[in-house]
């Protein structure tokens, strides 16, 4: 199997989630064996960031890189939508510090690529392969991660946020599922109970009533419905059957689906397809991350 960059460049502009800092990123063809790099254009044309997990920086409510002091927020959208599409090498270059959110998901990223197609590349592509399953189980939470051996990649997933508005959810993803239908369109998700707590850390500058799910896990009183409006910039702000505003799904479990789209982002890092069997419990941006350098250590080194 050989592999792929773009036909062509393209361009999306919008704001960074956290930052709130309007950004213009270019995603660019790139040569065989350049893999997914990211270029802060506004610190200089040697500002590079590879997509790589030794690069994960922070991961509290993203995924973040960083390499050589250059930093890049928000990676895991752009990046599961290149993987899902099957994009070896791609240069992602940013005039700020943080990814445009664009709508919360992968889709329009997804859209523009998918209009011209993939251009094939003369080297072959390489595979990163589990040899010996492993179960990760996370310290901080009852959240657990199970890696097999497989000739390609599956997963299978969980979420539960003991919340009566989401429930237990899951989304199974493999050869037979489309990414560009069934997973690049759904969007990132929050509480309602989370919101200030963000505001107050200094996140969310960017989030409104377009780019993110905001899900009513408690009573909300009209002081607090009050308040997120004017974090939001959105004067019409209701609650509507366990969601902020009148949120159309786009499945009935989106959520456990943007999961899976974060899941997918996650594990490029790993800087080539995977081949193996993913079910995940609860799992988060820390804990991929925790995971896919459990299996690039066995990998590399033949054991853990």
């Amino acid at each position: 199997m050989r592999q792929h960059t773009l036909k062509r460049s393209y361009e999306f502009k919008g704001k960074g989630l956290h930052t709130g800092a309007p950004a213009v990123m270019t995603i660019s063809p790139a040569p065989a064996g350049y893999g997914i790099r990211f270029r802060r254009n506004d610190l200089g044309d040697d500002a590079i960031v590879r997509a790589a997990v030794s690069n994960v920086a922070d991961v509290s409510f993203n995924t973040s890189l960083e390499e050589n002091g250059v930093k890049v927020l928000l990676v895991e959208h752009v990046l599961s939508a290149l993987a899902g599409l099957g994009v070896d090498n791609a240069l992602i270059s940013l005039d700020n510090v943080e990814v445009p959110v664009l709508d919360g998901s992968a889709r329009p990223y997804v859209e523009a690529i998918c209009a011209d197609g993939l251009q094939e590349q003369d080297s072959e592509r390489q595979f990163i392969e589990v040899r010996e399953a492993f179960t990760y189980q996370d310290d901080l939470s009852d959240a657990w991660v199970k890696v097999e051996p497989c000739e390609r990649f599956e997963a299978s997933l969980t979420i539960d946020f003991n919340s009566p508005v989401v429930g237990v959810q899951t989304c199974d993803f493999g050869p037979s599922v489309d990414y560009s239908s069934q997973i690049a369109p759904c969007r990132t998700f929050c509480f309602f109970s989370q919101l200030e707590q963000l505001a107050a850390a200094g996140l969310v500058k960017g989030g409104d009533m377009d780019n993110a799910i905001v899900i009513v896990d408690r009573d909300a009183d009209a002081a607090s419905v009050k308040r997120v409006a004017k974090l939001f910039n959105a004067p019409d702000v209701e609650v509507r059957q366990g969601y902020l505003s009148n949120v159309d799904l786009h499945f009935d479990n989106e959520c456990a689906r943007h999961k899976m789209l974060d899941l997918i982002g996650d594990f490029s890092l790993l800087g080539a397809p995977l081949k193996a069997r993913i079910t995940a419990m609860k799992t988060g941006h820390r804990i991929n991350a925790a995971v896919a350098r459990l299996i690039l250590k066995q990998f590399t080194q033949g054991s853990l």
